[in-house]
């Protein structure tokens, strides 16, 4: 299986980081600079539509009433 949550994090490093004043940030062997920005952000989209339609909806919260 595919780590699609370790690499959203990885990617949500990057953003933070660029979005911070960096004007280059290194993801694995790949290095992003500040002009690529808008990638970054279409492929954090494109792995949270992943991360959806895997089941890591996040936390689901049942609230049972008693009668």
């Amino acid at each position: 299986m595919i780590d699609y949550l370790g690499q959203k994090a990885s990617l949500d490093s990057a953003i933070a980081a660029i979005e911070s004043g960096a004007q280059e940030y290194r993801i694995g062997s790949r290095t992003v600079r500040r002009a690529d920005l808008s990638t970054l952000y279409a492929e954090r989209i494109r792995l949270e539509q992943k991360i959806e339609a895997q089941g890591y909806s996040g936390i689901t919260v049942a609230r049972l009433m008693r009668r």
